[in-house]
């Protein structure tokens, strides 16, 4: 998932954009039992074990925190945890969001786990974050954090714990019943969250383009090159995002 923060560390003004980008867990839907207290009138059943072949399908959170106003964006993906997935939900933040509130932004700084969908290690991800970039006309300056340091990212203790507060003890019965307890996830400093649900299938065991790595424009850092890198736009945006 990616996080907003304000400037900081080589980020260039004026207007930089720092998000943090992170998938949550995946979870199954169905009658399964849940961590935490729920309190109800009658007693609820649920199945003693969480068999996928039990389950009536996935709900896979994907979530965006701007640190400086404080506000989680959460994509609720039904179909597989990929790439292609994570850089999607960067395109209706940036439409419905990000290009509203900042406008003068030259640059994006993403801080993103080093696995997962956006791994650090494969060229899938640089490659679909690219279009992105082609289609938004702004740099994304990208920051992974290294194996078992993903901790120290501000999204893992300001947005994340209060979603499983929100969430805790419910089965999950509907996407929808998960967006609207998600969207509940406020706090006494100002935590507000935004969640929308995405149907769109995502196929597994893709491949990138063969040509990618030759032609890409992704510029290494010349220090920790594996974990530092930004994107630039082109002169002008390929397209508008919808």
């Amino acid at each position: 998932m990616y996080k907003y923060r304000p400037p900081q560390g080589d980020v260039d003004s004026p207007g930089p954009s720092d998000t943090e980008h992170r998938d949550e867990k995946k979870e199954l839907m169905g009658n399964f039992s849940r961590p935490g207290t729920l309190y109800t009138q009658a007693t609820v059943e649920t199945f003693d074990h969480d068999f996928p072949s039990l389950a009536d399908g996935v709900v896979i959170p994907h979530g965006i925190y701007d640190v400086r106003q404080n506000h989680g964006y959460i994509t609720l993906g039904t179909s597989h945890d990929t790439s292609a997935f994570a850089c999607d939900c960067l395109r209706p933040w940036w439409a419905h969001y990000g290009r509203t509130s900042y406008a003068q932004a030259d640059s994006l700084l993403l801080l993103c786990d080093g696995g997962g969908s956006n791994s650090a290690r494969t060229y899938l991800f640089k490659e679909d974050l690219t279009k992105v970039v082609q289609e938004i006309g702004v740099e994304s300056r990208v920051a992974h954090y290294p194996p078992y340091t993903s901790k120290y990212n501000p999204i893992e203790h300001r947005l994340f714990p209060h979603l499983t507060r929100a969430c805790q003890g419910v089965i999950f019965s509907s996407v929808a019943l998960v967006q609207e307890l998600m969207a509940q996830a406020t706090t006494q400093t100002g935590l507000a969250v935004s969640v929308n649900i995405s149907h769109k299938a995502y196929a597994t065991g893709r491949k990138g383009a063969a040509n990618f790595k030759e032609h890409m424009g992704v510029i290494f850092a010349t220090e920790l090159s594996q974990w530092h890198y930004r994107i630039p736009p082109p002169p002008t945006p390929i397209g508008e995002v919808i």
